[in-house]
């Protein structure tokens, strides 16, 4: 069975998560696990997929970045998955890891993948400390009073904050600052 995994970071990247949705199914998916979670949160439906899978079968992903936060995860995965005999297919790099050059291909890219992703969070802190430095740099624009009001309200209404994020229109997180900022008025 092929089995497909897609993955963005926030609900704000509807067009890149539907396009991965697509490009699984397109390619004979019979089953996608689908999340819009940060890479450094807790992914229960990677968790689902990899408990899910049997062996024979292939782990699908469109990209790298959408299924390792690092080459240590990435290696565990692979474990995970080399123990259950299923294979790992990374479309965008035409990878796959029934091969041992898949495998060695994939170890390679992954330590560039994390290399880069590291340098790119440096660059980001130094952008940022001297945009403060130079007055730039005022942080997140605070939510409205409209908004905040209408979170507030949809808690005390018991909505799950998944829930109110979406009725609001803003992610998770933004729910989560406004309750608590709320609690400590």
């Amino acid at each position: 069975m092929i089995i497909g995994y897609a993955r963005t970071s926030t609900i704000d990247q509807m067009a890149g998560f539907e396009s991965q949705i697509t490009e699984l199914h397109s390619i004979g998916c019979e089953k996608v696990f689908q999340e819009q979670v940060s890479s450094v949160g807790n992914r229960v439906q990677l968790d689902a997929a990899l408990e899910f899978v049997r062996e024979g079968d292939v782990l699908v992903v469109t990209k790298l970045d959408r299924l390792a936060r690092s080459v240590r995860d990435l290696m565990s995965i692979i474990h995970q998955l080399e123990r259950k005999q299923v294979g790992l297919r990374i479309l965008n790099l035409g990878m796959d890891t029934k091969t041992t050059t898949g495998k060695l291909m994939l170890t390679i890219l992954g330590g560039i993948a994390q290399f880069e992703r590291e340098m790119m969070l440096e660059r980001q802190r130094e952008g940022v400390a001297k945009a403060k430095e130079d007055g730039k740099y005022t942080g997140r624009k605070p939510i409205d009073t409209t908004r905040r009001a209408t979170i507030i309200r949809l808690n005390t209404e018991g909505l799950t904050k998944i829930e109110i994020a979406n009725q609001v229109g803003v992610g998770e997180a933004t729910v989560y600052r406004v309750l608590a900022k709320a609690r400590k008025s």
